[in-house]
């Protein structure tokens, strides 16, 4: 990466990093594109270099911290091992609630602004070379496989990301209606007739 190129990056990240403290500390209604550039001690007219306003750099955010949370999720399945369609699923979803419940500003943030739009992106258009594609690591590597065959993976996918959107959040901030451990079984039982009824 050359010195331009090293610059533009660390812009583009101040940028997403300021945003995410302001948008958690403040929220987006009260955190203004002046804002944001005075925290990361950057120029107005930058950045519109990268952001058109301040919902795109909130759709960025939401793309680039739910790649990092798959990458993390990703990085523990691969050390794990070969598992069955079932038990990776199941796996990916624990981790991912587990940094929830480690980041619950990061679960206030992305349950609040996430629709499926963004996550579909997110998921097919990494929005830099550091992110993984996880098209390629859903789509590909876990849905296209020998030992199962699914009739419409898109809808099995949303269906089981809505699922744990909707009913996991009560469940690790509030403890409501169980903790989110007395939660998991249930959540885990639920996720595995999603994936059944959708195995041609």
């Amino acid at each position: 990466m050359s010195k331009l190129e090293l610059n533009k990056k660390q812009k583009r990240d101040s940028l997403l990093e300021s945003a995410f403290s302001l948008f958690t500390s403040k929220g987006i209604n009260k955190t203004s594109i002046s804002d944001i550039v005075e925290k990361s001690g950057v120029a107005k007219g930058t950045f519109y270099l990268y952001f058109k306003d301040k919902y795109d750099i909130r759709n960025m955010l939401i793309a680039h911290k739910a790649s990092q949370l798959f990458r993390k999720a990703d990085m523990e399945l691969q050390k794990a091992g070969t598992m069955d369609i079932f038990d990776e699923i199941i796996f990916l979803t624990d981790n991912i609630l587990n940094q929830f419940c480690e980041n619950k500003s990061l679960l206030n943030f992305i349950s609040k602004n996430l629709s499926w739009g963004i996550f579909k992106t997110s998921l097919i258009n990494p929005s830099d070379d550091n992110e993984i594609d996880f098209y390629n690591i859903i789509y590909t590597r876990l849905l296209n496989r020998e030992d199962y065959k699914f009739k419409d993976p898109e809808i099995m996918l949303f269906m089981i990301i809505e699922l744990i959107s909707s009913t996991c959040y009560s469940a690790i901030l509030y403890s409501e209606p169980v903790s989110i451990d007395e939660l998991k079984p249930y959540l885990f039982d639920s996720i595995r007739d999603i994936i059944k009824r959708h195995i041609c």
